[in-house]
This record gives C-alpha cells, structure tokens and sequence, in this order.
C-alpha cells in the first residue's frame, strides 16, 4: 500500500468547490472517478481544505491510498488524458504512511486577483473581480491590510455555515500588490474561515474608496461584527497558490 499525494490546479467556474458533494459536482467527484477509472479501484480523496463554489485552485493538495503497480510518474498524464479541460493533475508522489494532505499542511496561501475599471471587461471578469472605480487610495488599503497579520478571532471576516469549533486563525503575511489597474491581494494563514478571503478583500476594497475607514480591520477584528466590514467579493477573483508542508 502506497500513500499518494497529488497537487492539482482547477479552474473553478463549473464546480461547486472542491468537496465532494450530494446535489452539486465538485472537483473531488470528477477526480475520484476518473482516478478510480485509470487505477482500476475505488480510489478516495482527501483534499488539504474545501475551496469554496466558483473558486480556483493552483495547487490544491490531496493524498489516497493506493494498491497497485500502475508507474507514478505516468499517472497524472493518464489521469489528464481523461479530465475535463477545466482540471488537471500537475504531479503525483509518494509520501510516508502518515502524512495527511490536512492535518500535515503548516500554512495555505490564497491570492485575490481585482482590477479598477468603470466598463467591465468580458475575458478578464472570468479571473478578477471588478472594482467599478478609477481611482483607489491604494495606500489606505495597504495600511489595513497589515492589520491582518498575527493571531487574531476572524469571527467578523466569516460567514456562517461553516461549523467549526474556533474562528481563531494565525495570519503569517498579507501583501497588496498594485500593477496598473491590476490589485493583488496574497494571504497566508494557518487556515481559513468560510468566505474570509473573501471577505477580506471587499473590506479593503471598501476601504480604498472610502465606503470604510482605515480602521475597518482592526474594528472588525476587535469587535468580531460582521458589519463592520466590506461584502463578500465574488469566487472568481480567488485562487488557492499552495499548500505548504512542513
């Protein structure tokens, strides 16, 4: 019995996340049956972490158990061989026994991908979310952004439904990068509330043109109230960038 883990990039818009679901098609479903397809057993995933409906992945990680000979480094060409477009298999390799694509991983690194733009933008609105100014007070929003960084209750930066047992997370960095009408917000964390990044950059986007004040995070994280913050941007401006493993 070998233990494989698999990094994976998808494009999101036709999946209703990641996790495998009863009366949606997420992308562990399509890859369970296509792998099981190739392997010739009934193979089970288990992902590093949900991705939310529309969101996209660059290296999102899973491991499964696997009995057999099939040739590892032959394995994400079959597999893709078989994929819808819109997902692929970037490489496959052996861990140890007790390596978990979860409960192993230290930190996850998501990035936001916005644009400024009054008119919207058909092929660019597939990958960013617009922001509908012309201008933004770039800098505002960056001094808020440092705010995130530390251990911190993000109950305010969550949407409910989740059920999970503490909304206390550990940000490592938060960094905004602005390339001409291009703004990038990149996040690492110990882990993530549903919607938080999300919702993190509708707060800075709120700041930057001044529907917020500067204040607006450490309000928020102090207070935990979810009005006080900005809306939760749309799924299409989100990527997972990796997973990282001590």
């Amino acid at each position: 019995m070998a233990r494989i883990l698999l990094t994976v990039e998808y494009f999101g818009k036709n999946y209703a996340g990641w996790q495998r679901q009863k009366n949606a098609l997420g992308v562990q479903e399509v890859l369970e049956n296509k792998l099981s397809l190739v392997l010739q057993q009934k193979i089970v995933l288990v992902g590093s972490g949900r991705t939310d409906s529309g969101v996209h992945a660059l290296a999102q990680k899973a491991h499964f158990d696997y009995e057999g000979n099939f040739p590892l480094k032959k394995l994400a060409y079959a597999v893709n061989t078989t994929l819808p477009w819109d997902i692929r298999i970037r490489s496959a390799e052996t861990v140890p026994d007790d390596f978990h694509a979860q409960y192993s991983a230290h930190s996850k690194t998501y990035v936001y991908k916005m644009y400024l733009s009054r008119t919207s933008r058909p092929l660019k609105d597939l990958h960013y979310a617009r922001i509908p100014y012309e201008k933004i007070d770039f800098a505002a929003m960056k001094q808020a952004c440092g705010d995130l960084v530390g251990t911190h209750d993000f109950k305010g930066f969550s949407s409910t439904g989740s059920g999970i047992k503490t909304t206390i997370r550990t940000v490592f960095s938060a960094e905004l990068y602005e390339n001409g009408e291009d703004i990038t917000l990149e996040i690492c964390g110990n882990g993530f509330l549903y919607n938080m990044v999300r919702i993190i950059a509708g707060t800075l986007v709120w700041i930057g043109v001044g529907k917020l004040p500067v204040s607006a995070v450490k309000d928020v994280l102090t207070t935990g109230k979810r009005t006080l913050g900005g809306k939760t941007f749309p799924p299409q401006g989100l990527y997972l960038k990796e997973v990282n493993y001590e």
